[in-house]
């Protein structure tokens, strides 16, 4: 199907990790192959355009932006609304993926996130988690929820805490709990092999198989696993009751990792004869139980009562790095997935901090991922900034978590409006002002329908130019009308750029 780009159009959609290259307009050369979801990151069958008109198919799909056209398979589906770019969005929420008033546990957006992955990497145990969480205070940050990552159980597919790590799960739970903090673990979809819970799984018949009926390996960043079918009911009843006897110990919830549609293979065995994606949506569909969540790639699960973490970013200013994580975050928002946080501060990318010893970290980068972080859904650290960072940077991220106090309220009532909406918090500038020149800015975004943000994400900026858009708007107290126009501005080391919008001029 050929679907000819209107004049002033623009189309956002497809994968999450694709945000940098968004919108894409008549002047577009652009192939998105996202037959499968070959990202590590959320993906959507879905294009919205600025001019009101959506694309939808339940599966992936390629799709071509070439001489003023938009080339799609036939079986997709083209409809078209009476409005902009926020009511595309609207129109899909309602005939595809609908909310359903349910969001996930409020602590993850009112609290910071704490995860001890770039601390301790593989290393976890009791010991050293304790001490991060009582430096997290004694420095003065606020207690928050703090995720356990990758390490801490015997293996993949026992979900138990590993007995030479940890002397006392239940009483550092509790003691965790006195301190203020939610508790979460890592887990993921995988059984490691030539282990006692393999030769469970695979009596029980609850694991992917290759088409000779013999057990499927993936081979994934952590070596060779196999892999839980979560198209059959078992396998799910399985994993619930390994996480449940958690609960019981006083785990909050999970981090749900892996998932990746490329560890699975299409010619995969399973009990519901599911495709790559198919199984990538179940992993996700299965987390939603569990209202202290996190994700990190899923395929389809627009809609889901799910916080959705941006992929590991590098450390560093580029594509890879700071500068992708406005525009991957308004596109997360745009593909129904509102509950989003744009990666641990910093940077996930572990290796980076592994290699300061070299002095390569950067301060200031620090600084600026805070500031950009502060004012979207979560906000998750990982390095612990009271350590990597000198005392006027760590100064910039105490007030970038103050800035984040201030908005707090306003930002709660946005996501409670998500889990009936929709509507994500983080917006597109085209979604709000669709009569302005807006539809290729991605560096800045509106907090719901009231505030502009503009953090500055530039290495050696004191300032950054912004777009503010027509009509009254208020900052500093100081009330502007605005004509429409790029303007240049500063702001406080760690604080991004603030607008308030009071209404239209006349």
């Amino acid at each position: 199907m050929e679907v000819k780009i209107l004049e002033g159009e623009y189309w956002y959609g497809s994968c999450v990790k694709y945000g940098m290259k968004m919108p894409l307009g008549a002047a577009s050369d652009e192939v998105i192959d996202f037959t499968r979801n070959e990202t590590p990151n959320q993906a959507m069958p879905l294009w919205l355009s600025t001019k009101g008109r959506v694309i939808w198919r339940e599966t992936g799909f390629r799709t071509v932006f070439a001489g003023g056209t938009v080339t799609v398979p036939d079986d997709c589906t083209l409809s078209a609304t009476e409005g902009g770019l926020r009511e595309a969005y609207l129109y899909a929420v309602s005939h595809y993926f609908p909310f359903r008033g349910k969001m996930p546990a409020r602590e993850l957006f009112e609290k910071i996130i704490y995860n001890t992955w770039i601390e301790l990497t593989f290393y976890q145990n009791e010991t050293d988690i304790m001490k991060y969480a009582e430096n997290i205070r004694k420095a003065g940050m606020p207690s928050g929820v703090l995720m356990i990552d990758d390490g801490w159980s015997e293996y993949y597919g026992d979900w138990s805490f590993h007995s030479g790590k940890f002397r006392n799960p239940r009483g550092m739970i509790e003691a965790l709990h006195q301190m203020g903090y939610q508790v979460m673990l890592w887990v993921c979809p995988y059984v490691s092999a030539d282990s006692v819970k393999y030769r469970e799984a695979e009596k029980k018949g609850i694991l992917v198989r290759n088409p000779d009926g013999a057990s499927y390996i993936a081979k994934w960043w952590n070596g060779y696993s196999a892999v839980l079918d979560f198209s059959n009911p078992e396998a799910c009843a399985w994993m619930k009751k390994q996480l449940d006897a958690l609960r019981e110990l006083g785990v909050d919830g999970f981090k749900f990792d892996a998932g990746d549609s490329l560890y699975y293979e299409e010619d995969n065995v399973t009990c519901g004869n599911v495709t790559p994606d198919e199984q990538s949506r179940l992993w996700a569909e299965f987390g939603e139980q569990y209202a202290f969540n996190e994700y990190r790639v899923t395929f389809r699960a627009g809609g889901y009562a799910l916080m959705q973490r941006l992929c590991d970013k590098e450390h560093s200013w580029g594509e890879n790095g700071l500068a992708s994580l406005i525009p991957d975050m308004l596109l997360q928002g745009i593909t129904g997935h509102p509950y989003g946080c744009p990666d641990m501060i910093g940077g996930g990318e572990y290796l980076n901090f592994q290699e300061m010893a070299q002095g390569t970290l950067d301060e200031e980068l620090f600084v600026r991922h805070s500031e950009i972080a502060c004012l979207m859904p979560a906000m998750q650290f990982s390095a612990a900034p009271y350590r990597v960072l000198g005392e006027e940077h760590f100064a910039a991220i105490k007030r970038s978590i103050a800035v984040r106090e201030t908005y707090i309220s306003y930002l709660m009532e946005l996501l409670e409006q998500s889990a009936v909406t929709g509507e994500p918090a983080v917006r597109y500038m085209a979604y709000e002002f669709p009569g302005e020149p807006v539809e290729e800015l991605t560096d800045q975004f509106m907090l719901g329908d009231r505030y502009l943000v503009a953090p500055v994400y530039r290495k050696g900026g004191h300032g950054r130019e912004l777009y503010l858009p027509k009509g009254v708007w208020e900052r500093d107290g100081e009330e502007i009308i605005s004509g429409g126009e790029t303007i240049r501005v500063t702001s406080e080391y760690g604080v991004p750029v603030i607008y308030r919008y009071k209404s239209a001029i006349g």
